[in-house]
């Protein structure tokens, strides 16, 4: 079996020096990717076009592999499947492609196409004929149509080599990966950065990510099954890093410090802050982010001017006009939603009242009140991981929080924790029979979880069970065996 690739047209029309380059890339991110699936497999080519060619014996499965692959790969337009002769005359030519149609043209119409590239005592309209009157006298077909038919025969000739197309499947498009500089993706493992990530694989660019953990362990699986996801798919070419950046700590301390309406701009502006740290280690020339004008507050235009002061580092936002659905339609269409649609949106750090119009010395003066401390130690204990080790990495991590039986414990054994900000647990409190009932907001746990009494048990609650769950597990990783999620019955 061979496959014939075509290149993504802007790659064609680049000066010689830069499409050679854009070609010799290509081959190579195919010859990396191939490699894994078909050892004895070969990648060649040449100015017009590149040919993997894959040995007779291989199986089926190997070439569904190999198909699918190259319909990931940045730099493919499109890719036929083949059957390769020396050039003959126009009456083997014939023969060839009879047999490559098979019985595929049995009461259908259909047309012959020919497309050459070298220097021939023919023309390409001339042997369309020849061969489609064959077929019409060999085969059951319905008749010739020119126009829109039900099948078309595709017949390539490349100088002195005759290419009987079977099967043809898209590409990507884009350019090569490695073609250009790469980048590091804010990854939140929602629908808007993954399709953000994406589409820089679409320009040739390649990204490491970075996650910021605010929501514990249950968030950085998620987040770590996406992003390998995108990168074993679209990516596998090159070796980047998922970096996980502990921030909780951060957003304790601008919860607890920082005015009400500015908490979101302090947010972004602290992890562009880390993100250009980490950014720098990776040798990386821009950070990405799926962010959008006015999706949310911190992202009308003021804001982002005011976030864009905290780096000198160029940020890129290629969603930055794109409207939810189409980000989610993307998602749909790249495989990247089943996972981002399974993540639980993280939004408990932004104000109620948060302002739209931040001032830059405002802001400023906000973040004089945070402790520097606090974000140098989550730089510090950032987990630099290559991503290839995540599959094992999540397959190690597997952890259930359970729920606790109502058999199992006493209501004076029992401490429930309303981890819901300060101001939700002020406007709706939580009402119980019997149980002791104690305030913790969420960005507490990590720092006060520890002081309260050991013999007791804590059951975490939120008002739609997101944020306890994600914060059980978090405090089971750092060791807690006292902690479940509050089950429904207590509560009325």
């Amino acid at each position: 079996m061979k496959y014939i690739i075509r290149f993504f047209p802007e790659i064609t029309i680049k000066s010689r020096g830069v499409r050679q380059q854009h070609i010799k890339q290509l081959k190579k991110n195919i010859r990396r990717i191939i490699k894994e699936i078909c050892e004895p497999a070969r990648v060649g080519g040449c100015w017009d076009l590149v040919e993997v060619e894959v040995p007779g014996e291989a199986s089926d499965a190997v070439l569904l592999q190999i198909s699918d692959a190259l319909t990931c790969i940045p730099g493919i337009h499109h890719f036929m499947e083949v059957k390769e002769f020396p050039l003959p005359d126009f009456d083997q030519i014939c023969q060839h492609t009879l047999d490559g149609v098979d019985d595929s043209l049995s009461g259908k119409s259909f047309a012959v196409r020919v497309q050459r590239s070298g220097l021939h005592d023919f023309r390409s309209i001339d042997l369309e004929r020849y061969v489609g009157r064959f077929l019409l006298q060999q085969t059951d077909a319905a008749g010739v149509k020119l126009k829109n038919p039900d099948v078309q025969v595709n017949i390539q000739i490349h100088h002195d080599r005759l290419f009987v197309v079977g099967r043809r499947r898209e590409g990507m498009g884009g350019y090569p990966l490695g073609t250009q500089e790469n980048v590091a993706t804010l990854i939140s493992g929602g629908y808007d950065s993954c399709v953000a990530a994406w589409q820089m694989y679409q320009r040739g660019i390649y990204t490491h990510f970075i996650f910021f953990r605010l929501g514990g362990a249950a968030h950085e699986e998620g987040v770590k099954q996406v992003a390998y996801y995108l990168w074993q798919r679209y990516g596998r070419s090159h070796r980047v890093k998922f970096v996980t950046v502990p921030f909780e700590g951060v957003v304790e301390d601008i919860l607890t410090r920082v005015d009400d309406g500015l908490m979101g701009v302090v947010l972004k502006r602290a992890m562009i802050r880390c993100a250009d740290r980490i950014a720098y280690r990776l040798k990386t020339t821009a950070l990405n982010t799926g962010e959008a004008i006015s999706q949310v507050s911190s992202q009308t235009l003021t804001n982002l001017q005011v976030i864009d002061r905290a780096t000198e580092r160029l940020i890129l936002r290629p969603l930055i006009t794109t409207n939810k659905q189409q980000i989610i339609d993307q998602a749909k269409l790249i495989g990247a939603a089943v996972y981002a649609e399974s993540i639980p949106e993280y939004c408990a750090v932004i104000s109620n009242r948060p302002t739209t119009r931040a001032k830059l010395d405002e802001v400023e003066a906000e973040e004089a009140k945070l402790s520097t401390q606090v974000m140098a130690d989550a730089l510090a204990n950032a987990v630099y991981q290559p991503i290839t080790d995540i599959p094992a990495d999540l397959e190690a991590r597997q952890l259930e929080v359970d729920l606790l039986p109502m058999d199992q414990a006493t209501t004076d054994q029992v401490v429930i924790l309303d981890i819901r900000p300060p101001d939700e647990v002020a406007d709706r409190p939580l009402k119980t029979e019997g149980f002791d009932v104690q305030p913790m907001p969420f960005y507490r746990l990590h720092s006060s979880f520890a002081e309260l009494d050991p013999q007791r048990e804590y059951w975490l609650y939120c008002e739609k069970g997101v944020m306890s769950q994600l914060q059980a597990r978090n405090l089971m990783d750092a060791g807690f065996s006292n902690v479940k999620v509050c089950p429904a019955e207590v509560l009325r």
